[in-house]
């Protein structure tokens, strides 16, 4: 059983406590720290996007499109589906050619509470520009287009889109991505699930470029200073990744995926990151990334602000400050 890393106060008293697991690794395969069982398989979800974007670099398409930081930023994202996001999407969709009616990621309501007012407001409709992957498939639409792919079923396991995606998380990941370990994630696609280690090293490579080779190191690399540079994009307003990346602009990539995991790499230190709160809850997961990024990068202003967001206070309706959430020792 993975030990507990994150305890929620009521008061003094200890009211809920979160178990998980952590890996750091470096890009040449060591494991740096190792928290729980970093060899249980786990769906990654939504923090590897940056690792399914590279096919868009690689190909030639961002290049072909003129994307820049915000547009391979929100190919990263789960975003709020907030006025600039949805607009972006739309951006990127028309430099090939296309429309929403393309995205096979389907539509829900913006996660952010702002942007779905207003949009109900002016008696709109959420529409997949909206969906919180709306990025991420742009990307893919364009990678096909670029290719001379057809792009529709681009969403399928045996789509040529998805053969690039899943060869770059195997190259990367150096963990097997089959049948056998498949799922599909909410936006449609197929999700792997794979060990927490892999998924560290996988970071630490995008980080370093070790064993990639010379193009795919440049792909990553430009994919992880995009985010880094535009990290509203990446997420959204209020939304933990983005205060985590802003307490060390340009030194801090981080990536949250569903169900209380998230990757994570620090360039500087040429450090890999994944962990994943069992039992999925997403405030333990930003609290066990706050404190796991603030020990790895020691005693500068960076850490202090990582140790303030791995320490939240909890308020109630009326403001009152009731709580707080904190890790463990075995975190410190």
């Amino acid at each position: 059983m993975n030990p507990v890393l994150v305890e929620v106060l009521r008061g003094a008293m200890v009211e809920s406590a979160h178990r998980g697991a952590v890996s750091v690794y470096d890009g040449d395969g060591k494991a740096v720290w190792e928290i729980g069982d970093t060899n249980r398989p786990v769906f990654p979800r939504s923090a590897v996007k940056a690792i399914q974007a590279l096919p868009l670099i690689e190909t030639g398409a961002a290049d072909a499109y003129g994307f820049g930081n915000r547009e391979l930023a929100l190919a990263c994202a789960s975003h709020s589906g907030e006025p600039e996001h949805v607009e972006l999407a739309r951006a990127m969709l028309a430099r090939a050619g296309l429309d929403e009616t393309a995205l096979e990621c389907g539509a829900h309501w913006p996660t952010s509470e702002a942007a779905t007012i207003a949009l109900a407001g002016a008696g709109g409709r959420p529409n997949q520009l909206h969906n919180n992957c709306s990025g991420k498939h742009s990307g893919f639409l364009c990678t096909c287009c670029h290719a001379g792919i057809d792009h529709r079923g681009y969403v399928g396991a045996g789509h040529a889109s998805q053969e690039m995606v899943r060869e770059a998380m195997v190259a990367v990941t150096g963990a097997a991505h089959g049948e056998e370990n498949r799922g599909i994630d909410g936006c449609s696609i197929p999700t792997y699930a794979v060990p927490l280690k892999n998924l560290a090293h996988g970071f630490a490579r995008m980080a370093t470029g070790a064993r990639l080779g010379p193009e795919r190191a440049s792909a990553a690399k430009r994919l992880l200073s995009a985010c880094m540079a535009e990290p509203f994009l990446v997420a959204g307003t209020g939304r933990g990744d983005v205060p985590l990346m802003q307490a060390a602009p340009g030194r801090i990539f981080v990536k949250v995926g569903a169900e209380g995991v998230y990757c994570a790499a620090l360039p500087e230190l040429g450090l890999g990151i994944a962990l994943k709160c069992d039992d999925g809850e997403i405030r333990a997961a930003e609290v066990m990334i706050a404190a796991v990024l603030a020990k790895l990068l020691g005693k500068d202003d960076a850490a202090a602000k990582l140790t303030g967001l791995a320490n939240p206070t909890l308020r109630n309706r009326m403001d009152r400050h009731v709580g707080a959430l904190r890790p463990t020792a075995a975190l410190a």
